[in-house]
């Protein structure tokens, strides 16, 4: 090999937020250093510059999630697991940067941070299978007194904001993010300040998917900076606080009480690993409810 072919320069990458199907830079030209964590749980290298989101960010993303609203929502159940379902295929077929990546970020060995990494990609498969059967088990014919049927389905609430675990950087965030869109929702999600890079990466998988652009909107940077402004934002339809410290979920709760959010509270209980159930599809769903006359069938009364 000659030398001018191996004295390379190291090309590194540039890691950008993921609003609207498009990787835009912040618009306040802001960046902050991301380092590795160690396996004592202290700092390491320098891995890259991640940017620093602004309220300016946060506002062109809620754009975005209410524009894709209406496609994703009116998209059949079927289809948005066909979708959920191709993120995991392309998830598998980047595994191997997402292993470094989640190593990195949360101090683990190769072999932990692939179970991790595993273990997330298991999570969105199973959210796929889900999308054409909550509503089975949240919706369906209720009882009543009369000649109508009365029936119950679920759809979903609109807009949510996430704000992702700050420690469970991949797992933690596929576990918040896959359930709101499988039942119809769009999102806006403030990534862990301290370990941004695989959510910024699954920025990039989500754009190759077959996802719409808007459906996921990821921000990196300070919870506390936008988180506020999210809460209180009027087309902002429900937040989850996974991610928030006791004092800023109390900050977040009070200002999305203004337009009566729904509010997913933080749990100090939270294991990502756990069986995830189905409480985070249900949070954000809302129940319509139809009636509908059944008519009469001659003068005995009997109805159909």
């Amino acid at each position: 090999m000659s030398e001018s072919s191996s004295a390379r320069l190291s090309v590194f990458k540039t890691y950008k937020l993921y609003v609207g199907g498009k990787f835009p830079r912040s618009e306040s030209g802001r960046v902050y250093e991301v380092s590795a964590k160690t396996s004592g749980g202290g700092k390491g290298k320098w891995l890259a510059n991640a940017p620093l989101s602004s309220r300016k960010d946060a506002r062109d993303a809620v754009v975005a999630a209410r524009k894709a609203f209406g496609g994703w929502s009116g998209a059949t159940a079927y289809n948005r697991g066909q979708i959920l379902y191709r993120v995991a295929e392309m998830l598998e077929g980047r595994k191997d940067q997402f292993v470094r990546e989640v190593g990195e970020a949360e101090g683990l060995s190769k072999s932990k941070a692939a179970a991790v990494v595993d273990a997330a990609i298991d999570r969105w498969v199973w959210y796929a299978g889900w999308t054409d059967k909550i509503a089975q088990l949240v919706g369906g014919a209720n009882p009543v007194a009369g000649p109508f049927f009365n029936l119950s389905t679920p759809e979903p609430t609109g807009v949510v904001t996430v704000v992702a675990p700050q420690d469970s950087s991949f797992l933690g965030l596929v576990s918040v993010i896959a359930p709101a869109i499988a039942t119809g929702n769009t999102v806006v999600v403030i990534a862990s300040e301290k370990a941004p890079l695989p959510a910024l990466s699954l920025g990039e998988v989500l754009a190759t998917s077959d996802l719409p652009g808007g459906v996921v909107n990821i921000l990196s940077g300070k919870a506390a900076e936008m988180g506020p402004h999210l809460a209180s934002h009027q087309d902002v339809n429900a937040i989850d606080l996974a991610g928030a410290d006791e004092a800023l979920a109390k900050e977040l709760e009070i200002a999305a009480a203004d337009n009566l959010k729904r509010v997913l509270r933080r749990s100090s209980t939270d294991d990502w690993t756990a069986d995830p159930g189905t409480k985070r599809m249900t949070a954000f769903l809302e129940t319509k409810t139809v009636w509908h006359p059944t008519g009469s069938l001659g003068a005995s009364g009997s109805a159909y």
